[in-house]
């Protein structure tokens, strides 16, 4: 009785290891895929099927230069799906501003015919998010693309990835990105070991090697994700595209700076972008214009989408001298 006994119980025990992992698989899968909000995803559903004209998009609002507003039954409704929700996000036990509702994909535009290297978006971001000495979040280049073509002013952003290589190889979770497509940084939780940096293929991120020139009243300011403020040393830092300004209904602060209108911002799902002027395109008319990404080919899946410097506004810059 003993020998037919223990193949049972051998058995009973090898079909209870794989349940129990077929079980912690399962666990692990669902903390990693985003949790379905029923109230927006509803929402999603309605303005799919509204008819034509009904749906929400960006537009100007002319009374604000740099501000845009939603207009469209979509929009509300989205907008009351939002407030009905329960409490507290339901994405993750983490919560704001860890995940934030899916119904806004944002998306940058940047018409390198329009941009005269004036740096403008430059100093508003530096302004706003009093960026430490030394990091460019915005990084303009002269670029030259063969002898035979003239120079173009190229501003260099954040990718904001899809696929972001930084947040891949972080090994503490502190990079990461959220489902309205913004690539974070939480300053609490980096280490500082500086993969990010490495695995950055556009040299888009920055470390803080010293203690960045912040008051004592700044310093002890409570800690802003969304802002990376109060900035610190031994972490890294980026562009965000200004999610506390996107938020408020407002333009980045690169976007609403930028005097030759060659920065456009908006929203994927709504098929807009808009640039400070109030000036708003349709986003699939835009990519038929010749729109590339940097580097496109890398895999990263770039949100930051260039139109070339074609039929430009302003006088090409000169070219650099021979050696």
């Amino acid at each position: 009785m003993t020998d037919r006994a223990e193949p049972k119980k051998k058995l009973s025990r090898r079909r209870f290891l794989g349940r129990l992992a077929a079980a912690g698989a399962g666990v692990a899968a669902s903390a990693l895929l985003p949790r379905v909000d029923l109230h927006l995803s509803e929402a999603l559903r309605r303005q799919a099927t509204a008819p034509p004209g009904t749906g929400f998009a960006f537009t100007a609002d002319a009374s604000h230069t740099g501000k845009i507003i939603r207009w469209g039954a979509g929009a509300a409704e989205a907008a009351g799906a939002s407030a009905a929700a329960p409490s507290g996000n339901t994405f993750n036990h983490l919560g704001f501003p860890y995940h934030v509702p899916a119904t806004k994909q944002w998306i940058m535009v940047i018409d390198l015919a329009r941009c005269d290297g004036c740096g403008d978006c430059q100093a508003a971001c530096n302004r706003f998010h009093r960026v430490p000495p030394g990091q460019e979040w915005i990084k303009i280049y002269q670029l030259k693309d063969s002898r035979e073509t003239a120079p173009y002013w190229f501003p260099r952003v954040c990718m904001q990835c899809d696929d972001p290589p930084c947040a891949k190889v972080c090994p503490v979770g502190a990079t990461f990105k959220r489902e309205d497509g913004i690539v974070l940084v939480d300053q609490e939780r980096c280490i500082g070991c500086r993969f990010c940096l490495a695995a950055c293929p556009y040299s888009a991120r920055y470390f803080n090697w010293a203690d960045p020139p912040e008051t004592p009243q700044q310093k002890a300011a409570p800690y802003d994700l969304e802002m990376n403020m109060p900035h610190r040393r031994g972490v890294a830092e980026k562009c965000l595209f200004c999610p506390t300004l996107t938020r408020q209904g407002k333009l980045p602060a690169c976007a609403g700076a930028c005097t030759m209108d060659a920065i456009y911002f908006g929203d994927r799902n709504e098929d807009a972008v808009t640039n400070r002027s109030g000036e708003t395109l349709k986003l699939s008319e835009v990519m038929q214009q010749g729109a590339f990404r940097y580097m496109e080919e890398l895999g990263t899946e770039p949100r930051v989408f260039y139109l070339p410097p074609r039929n430009r506004v302003y006088p090409p810059p000169a070219a650099p001298l021979a050696r």
